[in-house]
């Protein structure tokens, strides 16, 4: 099915939503899979909602100019009609589910369109043959890791076999290797002949797959290329527009810059500090199936240690107990709670005030709204300190996360995927305020799917793998075996 936009125009009701459309024309022809990049704030999202009715159907705002589907006009029929040809899959999946298990969060959409049950079970059973998902049926949702939700979300979308699938930073939670087999579901919907228009940061496993990157920039189409040409034109360019890089084999060279960024300041050695060490480690929803067992490890004080790993790897769980959020109730577990602060994958978990800026001084001691600006001004939220939260963006409430675990002055602070849906620039902005609480004699762990980040900061590398580690390493002289660790199956 074909997409149309003749001269659209759309600014939100709401002043929070930074993207304003101007003018824009856009075709997008059936069987075609087409990327919108830009940098956050740019009107991607924003070209998405449109696509799949949300705009002007759910968000208000003013609008001017067409969306056709086809031949029908988003704006004269209804978004349950826009659903029967168009799925979407969200940046965070659990703003889609309705259900507790997978096997009913994968049923659901079917079953809202009114399908016969033996068609679903029929669907059902090809979707997960397609995207491999014999291990997560029969799963709790809520145990599921955030790459497995992830899929889970494809999954139910694509059972509803629609003309149309709109992602939108469906890569941001994702290991390289989920990457990497989200690559393959989109070139199935590809040869099935339907029509993918993907949001995305993360370009490089999209090499092989889309026709077209558009480069959407303050709410304007300013240029389009083939991956091929985009990727031609190197890694400084591409930075340049606050895009991600093309290609991850680049990432491994030992001279990028992004290698030696790290050593700037006045970082201790290992040999020159004391270390925090963590023993005997374990944790179980059932007793009979430990998901974690970590007899010992060590973090460097003063350093930025990163955890990678696979989806379901147990790196959250690790996380959890490194701050004494589970695990058995103990002296130590209260300890670790009052020396260390999590900054969480879903950062809607931990957004309490109604204010940004009350936001970073809740948990500063003492209180210092001077400091707290400037915390947010390293981190391009000022201007945003009056909003509320959890009016922002994904990428921009991820930030606001990361200015309160800044502000609380903890010893320890365990960022839990800090670059999960930002650009290229942004990703920078938390590289260096990571470098800074480093240089201040922090100690910062940090789990994350990003190469970029870990070689743009980090100093040593944990791999986790089924609730243990595997591998401990120095980052230094080992790019391309932290470029292996991420993407080995």
């Amino acid at each position: 099915m074909n997409i149309t936009l003749k001269k659209v125009s759309f600014s939100y009701t709401d002043s929070i939503y930074d993207a304003v459309l101007k003018d824009i024309s856009l075709q997008i022809n059936s069987g075609e899979c087409v990327v919108l990049a830009g940098e956050s704030g740019s009107g991607k999202t924003t070209i998405s909602k449109l696509i799949n009715g949300l705009i002007p159907l759910y968000h208000s705002g003013t609008m001017a100019g067409d969306v056709l589907l086809g031949d029908k006009n988003t704006s004269d029929i209804t978004l349950a009609e826009i659903s029967k040809y168009v799925g979407s899959v969200f940046q965070n999946p659990r703003s889609q589910f309705f259900n507790v298990d997978t096997d009913s969060e994968i049923a659901f959409g079917c079953e809202n369109l009114g399908i016969k049950p033996e068609e679903i079970r029929r669907r059902i059973e090809k979707t997960v043959t397609d995207f491999h998902l014999e291990s997560l049926l029969g799963r709790n949702i809520f145990h599921l890791s955030g790459g497995e939700k992830q899929k889970i979300a494809c999954a139910s979308v694509d059972a509803t076999d629609p003309d149309i699938f709109v992602l939108d930073e469906p890569s941001a939670n994702l290991d390289l290797k989920t990457v990497a087999d989200l690559a393959e579901i989109i070139k199935i919907w590809k040869s099935r002949g339907k029509t993918v228009v993907v949001v995305e940061h993360r370009l490089h496993y999209l090499r092989d797959v889309a026709d077209r990157i558009i480069y959407v920039k303050e709410g304007h189409i300013e240029c389009e290329w083939t991956p091929a040409e985009l990727e031609s034109k190197g890694t400084t360019y591409t930075a340049s527009l606050g895009l991600r890089c093309m290609n991850l084999e680049s990432l491994g060279e030992p001279n990028r810059e992004d290698c030696h960024s790290r050593e700037g300041g006045n970082l201790p050695s290992c040999s020159q500090t004391s270390n925090i060490v963590f023993k005997d480690l374990c944790f179980a929803y059932n007793p009979k199936f430990p998901i974690l067992e970590i007899p010992t490890f060590t973090l460097p004080r003063g350093q930025i240690t990163a955890l990678i790993g696979h989806n379901g790897a147990g790196k959250s769980t690790l996380a959890q107990l490194v701050c004494g959020l589970c695990g058995s109730r103990s002296q130590k577990r209260a300890v670790r709670k009052l020396g260390t602060y999590l900054i969480m994958q879903d950062v809607n978990h931990q957004l309490f005030t109604e204010s940004v800026l009350d936001e970073v001084l809740l948990g500063m001691s003492p209180k210092d709204k001077s400091a707290a600006l400037e915390i947010l001004d390293s981190l391009n939220l000022k201007s945003y300190a009056e909003k509320h939260p959890m009016a922002l963006s994904g990428g921009q409430k991820q930030r606001v996360a990361i200015a309160s675990g800044v502000s609380s002055n903890r010893d320890l602070i365990v960022f839990d995927e800090p670059t999960s849906g930002l650009d290229y620039r942004q990703m920078l902005a938390v590289s260096a305020t990571l470098k800074t609480l480093a240089n201040r004699g922090k100690t910062l762990f940090v789990i994350t799917h990003d190469p970029e980040l870990v070689l743009n900061c980090c100093h040593h590398v944990i791999h986790m793998d089924h609730g243990r580690i595997v591998n401990e390493f120095p980052l230094q002289g080992n790019e391309n075996k932290l470029i292996h660790s991420l993407m080995c199956k």
